[in-house]
């Protein structure tokens, strides 16, 4: 059996979960979340546990029911405690700002770049080189940083460019002169 999909997910005190048919929705202090899960897996509450059982020992349903119990516990701990996702901006010049909900990037471009943020996900701008993205959902948190990160992705020779907070970045050796 998987180590991780026979381990039961605990619900903290504050959490609803409802599960019905595929669809499990779990609600809490910072917000709601819904997924439809493989049909193939069938996932019970007992008491404040929820325990995912997968129907046979394939290595497909082997892998679905690791993976089925992290995208639960996932969704109950980003209802309670949330995700979040740092990003520096490394070079002269570089900065963000936020206008409104639009996090506006000035890196370099002719133009600067307006980024609206999706639905559920919020961004802080502690100040002009860092950016803060925060939200419930695991997969937007890390999807919207990601986008971030690919307006201008850090390059190896100066290190410029928007990377993750402690992302180390290889460096390369520039060209030398001719003698």
């Amino acid at each position: 059996m998987s180590r991780i999909g026979r381990k039961p997910v605990q619900v903290p005190a504050g959490v609803q979960v409802a599960v019905e048919g595929n669809t499990i929705r779990i609600k809490g202090p910072k917000g709601e979340l819904s997924r439809e899960l493989h049909q193939d897996m069938s996932v019970k509450l007992e008491g404040n546990e929820v325990i995912v059982v997968r129907p046979s020992d394939e290595n497909f349903h082997r892998a679905l029911h690791g993976l089925t119990r992290t995208l639960v516990q996932n969704m109950v701990e980003g209802v309670t405690r949330g995700f979040s996702k740092n990003l520096e901006l490394v070079g002269v010049g570089y900065r963000a700002a936020k206008s409104g909900n639009k996090l506006v990037l000035t890196v370099g471009y002719s133009h600067p770049v307006e980024m609206v943020p999706p639905p559920g996900i919020e961004v802080e701008v502690p100040n002009p080189t860092s950016v803060v993205v925060k939200g419930s959902n695991k997969e937007l948190v890390g999807q919207f940083a990601a986008e971030i990160r690919e307006v201008r992705p850090p390059e190896p020779y100066l290190g410029k460019g928007i990377k993750y907070a402690g992302e180390h970045i290889r460096r390369k050796v520039g060209k030398t002169g001719k003698k």
